[in-house]
């Protein structure tokens, strides 16, 4: 399979820089991966669509502020994004700088008097240490939202709230798990009312979701590390939904992901890295059904989508979306695919 099987041209006008006015307000387009039949909805129409013993599982990570500005010793210039976190005071890290970091150089960041220092370098990534109050802590006191780049403008009050999911628990992740953005506190009253179960894990998200394939044959791609945790309570759950003939309904790329990686070998806990890479004749073991956003050509998140489903029936959905104004990526809008 190449790179370009999974392009398309997307109006720039279409990318969405603000989050919908309300979180459930947002559109939702239905794929019937079966027939090929495309409906159209709000996401507060959720309800309607999902089945009273299915079970929705959300990713419960928690975005920090994963940007820092700062400037070295010699006055530079420097910005700093999370990619993951490797322990209380270590982080791997993207650093833009003028020039190439050597082992120990310090940054100042700015808006306090905290330096990291650099450990080493991994590739096009660095190892730096935050010596004085540790990772998390220095992100809560100097760093910034860590926006996509597509959003192309500088972090505001109103995404501290509004780039981070209603139920977002567990801290270390560096982007949003997009899907569940649309969920507010009506429409999970909905869905209880429904009798919808739900579940929770954690994958914490790399800022290396934004890379891009950089292979022509997408088989060769590699795909970034993050740590995931899939307990035995997610486990128990989707035993019981299979149980009562229900569908699990993965809300996001990222619940697909953890999900699967845990479902290897016949699904059981699960707590360390993942780097599964999904693509086009994938065989799902646990997923029944995905709720995800609109994404960007040629990324490893619309690979995925296109093995959920047919590759052309999800270009002629895109298509569709694109005919229609669809909000595209991060603050877009979204799509649920039931087969």
């Amino acid at each position: 399979m190449r790179l370009s099987d999974f392009d398309f041209e997307l109006p720039d006008h279409l990318i969405a820089k603000t989050p919908a006015r309300v979180r459930s307000g947002s559109r939702l387009m239905h794929l019937d991966a079966l027939t090929g039949e495309i409906f159209h909805y709000h996401f507060y129409d959720l309800p309607r669509i999902l089945r009273s013993n299915d079970l929705l599982t959300f990713n419960n990570t928690r975005v920090i502020p994963a940007r820092f500005f700062g400037h070295k010793s010699t006055g530079g210039k420097v910005e700093i994004l999370l990619e993951r976190l490797i322990d209380f005071r270590s982080a791997l890290v993207q650093i833009k700088s003028s020039k190439p970091l050597h082992t120990g150089s310090k940054i100042n960041l700015e808006g306090s008097d905290l330096v990291i220092v650099v450990i080493s370098r991994a590739d096009s990534f660095y190892l730096v240490s935050f010596p004085e109050i540790g990772v998390i802590s220095a992100a809560e006191t100097c760093g910034h939202v860590p926006l996509p780049p597509y959003v192309n403008r500088p972090s505001s009050e109103e995404d501290k709230e509004r780039y981070q999911t209603i139920f977002a628990s567990r801290s270390g992740a560096v982007a949003a798990p997009t899907a569940g953005l649309h969920f507010d506190n009506v429409l999970m009253t909905e869905l209880d009312k429904k009798g919808i179960a739900r579940t929770e894990l954690t994958l914490h998200v790399g800022a290396g979701t934004f890379q891009p394939v950089r292979v022509d044959s997408i088989q060769e791609h590699k795909m970034h590390k993050e740590y995931l945790e899939v307990g035995q309570d997610t486990c128990d759950a989707v035993s019981s939904c299979r149980a009562r003939g229900g569908n699990v309904v993965a809300v996001g790329t990222t619940s697909v992901r953890s999900l699967e990686t845990a479902a290897e070998n016949g699904l059981s806990p699960y707590e360390g890295e993942t780097d599964i890479f999904i693509y086009p004749g994938y065989k799902f073991k646990c997923v029944d059904t995905l709720i995800t956003n609109f994404h960007l050509p040629a990324s490893t998140l619309m690979m995925l989508v296109c093995a959920f489903a047919d590759t052309d029936m999800v270009r002629e959905a895109y298509d569709v979306a694109i005919s229609e104004s669809y909000r595209f990526f991060s603050y877009g809008d979204a799509m649920i695919i039931t087969r």
